[in-house]
C-alpha cells in the first residue's frame, strides 16, 4: 500500500495532468467504471454457479 506522502504526490500529479476542473468528471468516470466492473464480476460468478448446477 502507499503511504501518506506518496498519495499526496500522486494527487498532485493527477491535478497537474487533468486540471482541477476535470477532477470531478474523472472521479465520476472512475466510480462508474468501478461499479460496472463489480457488476460484471458478480454476474460472471452467478453464471459460473448456474453452469455448475446444470452439470
Amino acid at each position: 500500500m502507499t503511504s501518506g506522502p506518496e498519495l499526496w504526490i500522486i494527487l498532485g500529479v493527477v491535478v497537474l495532468l487533468f486540471g482541477s476542473s476535470q477532477l470531478p468528471k474523472l472521479a465520476r468516470s472512475l466510480g462508474e467504471a468501478s461499479n460496472e466492473f463489480k457488476k460484471g464480476v458478480k454476474d460472471g460468478a452467478n453464471e459460473s454457479d448456474d453452469s455448475a448446477k446444470d452439470e
